[in-house]
């Protein structure tokens, strides 16, 4: 046992947990996740889901002031700041600068350095998307989370991370049918006429 796991056993927990997670055999179509240390496991997303990303995909490739990449389930390695402790999560959708070629030669677990935006988009747990995965990718220091609440039937944009690591300084809530600005490297207003 190592001396920091003597003098930490939470920390020495949560280590044994996310070394089982990592070696997880999830049936196919399912999500694992290591989020605060714990183990979440998500079944396939259902059409609407899928349907809410596909609109967005479409006009961030065509209405994004730059040429941006999106991969849908691309795991993320979330560092909180010094601390050896890791988030691991599957955003719905991750969005970088096409000129930073994120994904290429990526890891599966990819860390966040160069993502431009987080997308998730609510389904049986909406209370992870909304609260704990937030503050994951605060802490991160993602600068843009775009949160599709379809039970509220909102759409939530939060910016600017406040380097506490803690959450958003801002943040954005439209009903569906209103355009949310999106700001650079987007620079565009993403239409939600379609979620509803």
């Amino acid at each position: 046992m190592t001396a920091s796991a003597e003098h930490d056993p939470r920390g020495a927990h949560e280590q044994a947990l996310l070394d089982g997670f990592l070696k997880l055999d999830t049936p196919e179509g399912y999500r694992a996740e290591f989020i605060e240390g714990e183990i979440v496991v998500s079944p396939p997303p259902i059409g609407d889901h899928e349907g809410i990303l596909a609109v967005i995909g479409w006009q961030i490739a065509q209405r994004s002031s730059r040429r941006m990449d999106f991969s849908g389930n691309k795991g993320l390695e979330l560092v909180r700041g010094d601390k050896c402790t890791k988030n691991h999560l599957v955003p719905d959708g991750v969005v970088g600068p096409n000129e930073l070629g994120l994904f290429w030669g990526a890891p599966v677990w990819m860390p966040s350095d160069g993502v431009a935006m987080v997308i998730e988009v609510t389904s049986a747990k909406p209370e992870m998307d909304r609260w704990i995965k937030r503050h994951c990718y605060a802490k991160a220091g993602i600068p843009l989370y775009l949160l599709v609440d379809r039970m509220n039937k909102t759409v939530c944009l939060f910016s600017d991370p406040d380097g506490e690591g803690e959450d958003y300084r801002e943040d954005i809530r439209l009903s569906f049918g209103k355009a949310i600005d999106l700001p650079e490297p987007f620079g565009f207003a993403l239409e939600t006429s379609e979620f509803q």
